[in-house]
């Protein structure tokens, strides 16, 4: 069963974990950290911290249960889909004073790891896809949050770093399951086998990783449709 890949890990705990990791990141720059790019096209580390901190007003509505009228209220405004929202939550605060956002957002994002941590995995939460588990979602927020701590370059102690790729294999391989997606994946102890449409490829753990979060660079020599068909957390 897809869950059983999941089943080691606490999805609040990765949060909690990921979202330190930024923190002390964030509060470790200066004004050139901050203007540096990241790995999202067209986005300084100081973007990345704006689009976190506009992205709690949707991990609010879904705690609030208010995601259609935070939808409706968007699409008044001529935000029409996520990308939308993503480049208005960053045009929004980027007249603002770095401190400003940074305490913002660890503030609503505290908010949010203690109230999903409080309903416990089981729990139903309302997103736009629908009706979906507290646990389950926590574990997208998992691999959202530690793919933008890569995008900025936080640093990953060499003694957490095997422990954190396995539970991102992990999400990676729940979340194609999920999708129902058409590529064959395959886990030995060292390596992800995929198949797709006669193509097959060996990739290294980390390399899967990247391949589900879309972050491979352009040199990779993955086949591109592996690539787009791994692709499901970005």
């Amino acid at each position: 069963m897809a869950h059983d890949l999941l089943k080691d890990f606490n999805p609040f705990d990765l949060f909690d974990a990921e979202a330190a990791r930024l923190d002390r990141f964030f509060t470790s720059l200066d004004d050139a950290g901050w203007r540096r790019p990241s790995r999202c096209a067209g986005w300084s580390v100081r973007d990345v911290l704006a689009h976190l901190a506009g992205e709690e007003l949707y991990n609010h509505a879904c705690l609030d249960g208010t995601v259609q009228d935070l939808m409706g209220g968007l699409a008044d405004q001529g935000i029409g889909d996520y990308n939308d929202f993503n480049e208005w939550s960053v045009r929004r605060r980027a007249d603002l004073p770095v401190e400003e956002v940074l305490a913002e957002w660890r503030t609503q994002n505290g908010e949010t790891r203690e109230r999903m941590r409080a309903l416990g995995e089981h729990a139903m939460l309302d997103t736009m896809a629908g009706p979906y588990p507290v646990g389950l979602q926590a574990f997208h927020y998992d691999s959202e949050y530690a793919t933008h701590a890569d995008d900025v370059g936080a640093p990953v102690a060499e003694d957490e770093a095997d422990e954190r790729t396995l539970w991102r294999v992990a999400v990676g391989r729940f979340v194609l399951a999920e999708q129902d997606a058409k590529v064959q994946v395959d886990q030995t102890a060292e390596q992800i086998f995929a198949a797709v449409d006669g193509v097959t490829a060996t990739l290294s753990y980390p390399e899967f990783v990247e391949a589900t979060v879309g972050r491979l660079p352009a040199s990779h020599d993955l086949d591109p449709r592996i690539a787009s068909s791994l692709r499901c957390l970005a």
